[in-house]
């Protein structure tokens, strides 16, 4: 019997101290390289996107992946290219990030939020937005690391 697997995970990660240094004049341009990067580790990148202090990342990943090491690898090789192709030095991710496994059946529900980003963020932070996802999946967190 073959392997059968639906891996999707929704992820979402800041700029360092939540510095809005993603300008709108390349964003595209950084969400495009993120979706090449997870393609060229071997993950589907469903749906990309996000604002001047964050993204969000719907992926499908394979049994044979370790998230830490595909977050790590994002993170450096984005981070990089900000650096060469952007030519914005300053640039840093904050450590860490957070992640939430979604259902088939409710992956355009997330796809469709993360691709209203601009609008959702509107009227809430990165951090209030952070705190709802946390506590509307039961997950315990230190207040400490949300800053």
């Amino acid at each position: 019997m073959s392997t059968y697997h639906s891996l999707i995970y929704h992820v979402t990660f800041s700029t360092k101290h939540r510095t809005p240094w993603i300008k709108d004049g390349w964003i595209e341009r950084l969400h495009a390289y993120l979706g090449g990067t997870i393609k060229r580790l071997e993950g589907v990148p469903l749906k990309i996107g996000g604002v001047e202090d964050h993204v969000h990342l719907l992926i499908s990943l394979k049994t044979t992946h370790r998230l830490a090491d595909v977050m790590r690898d994002v993170k450096t090789s984005s981070s990089k290219w900000i650096h060469e192709d952007i030519g914005f030095a300053p640039f840093d991710w904050q450590d860490g990030y957070a992640v939430f496994s979604v259902s088939p059946t409710a992956q355009e529900t997330v796809a469709s939020y993360i691709a209203n980003q601009k609008e959702h963020h509107r009227k809430l932070s990165f951090r209030e937005e952070l705190v709802q996802i946390l506590e509307a999946a039961g997950i315990v967190y230190d207040p400490k690391y949300l800053e």
